[in-house]
């Protein structure tokens, strides 16, 4: 006999792509990763694309392989993910030693981190930026619609 399947602890909308052991701070991968958070795939690949940080390199090449995951693996349409979680946490720290003046040493600590993200498919399409042409002119006809209404009551 085997052991039971591990049961699946993310949603049938949800998938995931986990990188460990990145040779970075986590304090400094976190600020990257808050650039992506609860935004658009498209949006986040490319936020990442033009940052001029170094690691975001290596979370975008996460996160295209997580887009991956969902495509390929859960049957998730593209067009209409977005970044649920981006949990960063603390790996292993190296420490060095380091010569000093007099005699004396100090601590160099290397720090390393995991990053994970989890990408979900929204149920509606939202707009993450600007609107295109005929939706603002949808929102225009029922404000005007709206204005009407209230101008016809108060002068009634």
């Amino acid at each position: 006999m085997s052991k039971p399947k591990h049961p699946r602890m993310l949603a049938d909308t949800e998938a995931q792509a986990i990188l460990r052991n990145v040779h970075v701070s986590p304090r400094k991968l976190n600020l990257v990763a808050g650039l992506i958070r609860n935004r658009s795939a498209a949006n986040a690949v490319a936020t990442l694309t033009f940052s001029k940080r170094r690691i975001a390199q290596t979370v975008k090449k996460l996160l295209e392989s997580a887009i991956a995951n969902a495509e390929n693996n859960h049957g998730l349409d593209v067009d209409r993910l977005y970044i649920h979680r981006a949990e960063v946490g603390r790996a292993i720290v190296m420490k060095r030693f380091m010569a000093r003046g007099r005699g004396k040493s100090s601590r160099i600590e290397k720090w390393f981190s995991h990053i994970k993200i989890v990408v979900a498919e929204r149920q509606e399409a939202v707009l993450d930026d600007m609107p295109d042409a005929a939706t603002i002119a949808a929102v225009d006809a029922e404000l005007a619609a709206v204005d009407t209404a209230a101008s016809e009551q108060g002068a009634a």
